[in-house]
């Protein structure tokens, strides 16, 4: 297979050495390099698929303060959870935005109105601003319509924000480039280099063989200080230096269906009726959100796909709370399923384990597991504060610095619509003018039912690292989750799009779409059992 010269030149640069190396381009990894590039180090990420292949681009998608985990009471995850809310919201609007949340009361649902609106109170004051309000049953339906009525005396609302995961993963990363870090993209770490430690009766990593699986080339390399942030995959490495496991991988698997069949401007949330767990659906990016489930997944090496049970699981809760809206497996757009990396305690109900995060310096390799979507920023200023007993030159404050650069507004002067906008300099941020310059005529227009432009893609092809078809389709955009079929009708125009700024022949885009079409069957779409 042929390799693009980009490539080539970032690979060529492996034979520097490093003063850090991060394993794993999910979330964690994307914020830590950031976090050490800006200050100062000599930074590399290498992840073994794509960017946000992982859990980073199959979560929840909701950037939120964990208001469930007050119940638990684990109040220090609450408070950084709403701190790092604002932040992003404010930060990156258009790529983060608020999504108000509606739970409705009904005689005998848990968790009732008295400790919802308790739990909401402690909410609104970590947040510094209050969001919660109580309405009555005919107020309340103003905004969740098609709810179930029969008993309904009213429910509560309140602020929280979602965003797109793997886009957040990737503006992470276009940060950390600025900042001049080298991000590598199927480039598995496949063998952890040691040497001997004077100080220790054992040796310490020193650096990884790293390959690039297009090629097949193997680089040797070397770097002061290594992390695994490999989210659930961690024990791999773990493994290698003779740890033992410590992961309890907890599948989370979600269905989007068209936003006409499932109508929400609201996220709803509720308990399921089988188990008394929190269910949500809400509108994002022209469909509906709904999950989730949280099981044992079992074998890490096999890549997370939703179960027919699971399917059966959610759409019992739809029924729950939507009855009068029929809703079945064939209105199903598409399905996906993540692998949340928890800390096994031996609870026996997995949604019982807690979700804060590890940080773990065994022979040389620290390692950092668990944790949220949203406190990645915590997550990375926690993990450089450890690693500095790899680093004893290294001095840099550790304050909390803003995460993005500042973005110039689009609108005033290209004279987008607002939303368009906003959209594009939340995802795209300081480079959002280069993606506009870069547009064809009719490139701004968006693709089928959309938010996304054509632009968007061209802009991923040339400049994003896009390697596969999936990339382009299921992490740079979403098209894959948000169009029939992954977009199988929407090929021949994505085709000429991608050859022309990937350099791929006709049998090479054969053999992707092949590829890609077989994964959406696989991994995106309803089991047979539930298509049937």
């Amino acid at each position: 297979m042929t390799v693009p010269a980009s490539r080539a030149r970032l690979f060529a640069q492996l034979a520097q050495p490093f003063d850090l190396l991060v394993i794993g381009g999910g979330i964690t990894g994307a914020g830590i390099v950031l976090e050490a590039a800006r200050r100062g180090l000599k930074a590399l990420l290498v992840e073994q698929y794509d960017f946000a292949w992982g859990t980073s681009s199959r979560s929840s998608k909701l950037v939120h303060g964990g208001l469930r985990y007050l119940k638990q009471g684990a109040l220090h995850l609450t408070r950084e959870s709403v701190q790092e809310r604002q932040q992003l919201l404010r930060e990156a609007p258009g790529l983060v935005e608020p999504q108000s949340f509606a739970f409705a009361d009904y005689p005998g649902r848990k968790p009732g109105k008295l400790m919802l609106n308790a739990g909401l109170m402690v909410y609104d004051l970590l947040a510094g601003n209050r969001s919660r309000r109580y309405d009555k049953a005919d107020d309340f339906l103003l905004y969740a319509p098609h709810i179930a009525r029969q008993n309904l005396r009213g429910g509560s609302r309140y602020m929280d924000a979602k965003t797109d995961d793997a886009r957040l993963v990737l503006r992470v990363l276009q940060e950390a480039r600025l900042h001049g870090a080298i991000t590598l993209n199927y480039a598995p770490a496949e063998n952890l280099l040691r040497e001997e430690n004077l100080l220790r009766e054992d040796d310490c990593v020193c650096g990884a063989q790293i390959r690039d699986a297009e090629s097949g080339t193997c680089y040797q390399v070397r770097a002061k200080a290594v992390i695994n942030a490999t989210g659930a995959w961690a024990d791999r490495l773990r493994m290698a230096i003779g740890e033992t496991p410590k992961l309890r991988p907890l599948r989370g698997s979600h269905l989007l269906l068209p936003h006409w069949r499932l109508p929400v401007a609201q996220a709803v949330s509720f308990m399921h009726p089988l188990d008394g767990r929190p269910v949500f659906l809400y509108p994002w990016e022209g469909a509906t959100l709904v999950g989730t489930t949280d099981l044992d997944h079992g074998d890490i090496n096999q890549e997370a796909a939703i179960t027919p049970a699971e399917v059966t699981y959610l759409l019992q809760a739809l029924d729950y709370q939507f009855p009068d809206l029929k809703l079945s497996a064939a209105d199903v757009l598409s399905t996906y399923a993540g692998v949340r990396p928890v800390v096994n305690t031996g609870k026996a109900d997995p949604s019982a384990e807690g979700r804060d995060h590890v940080v773990l310096l065994e022979h040389g390799l620290l390692t950092v597991t668990g944790g949220k979507l949203t406190t990645f920023r915590v997550i990375a200023l926690d993990a450089l504060a450890k690693v500095r007993a790899l680093l004893p030159d290294w001095h840099a404050d550790l304050t909390p610095q803003p995460i993005f650069a500042a973005t110039p507004a689009q609108g005033r002067k290209t004279g987008l619509p607002p939303r368009l906008a906003a959209r594009l300099s939340g995802r795209y941020g300081t480079r959002a003018e280069e993606l506009l310059a870069l547009a064809r005529p009719g490139e701004l227009q968006t693709v089928a039912t959309t938010d996304i432009c054509w632009a968007e893609l061209r802009w991923a092809a040339r400049n994003e690292q896009v390697v596969h078809l999936q990339d382009l389709l299921l992490r740079r955009t979403r098209l894959g989750l948000l169009v029939p079929h992954g977009g199988a009708e929407l090929l021949p125009r994505i085709g000429m799009l991608a050859c022309a700024e990937l350099g791929w022949n006709e049998q090479r885009w054969q053999n992707e779409c092949e590829q890609y079409l077989a994964l959406i069957a696989s991994h995106y779409s309803l089991p047979a059992e539930n298509a049937a």
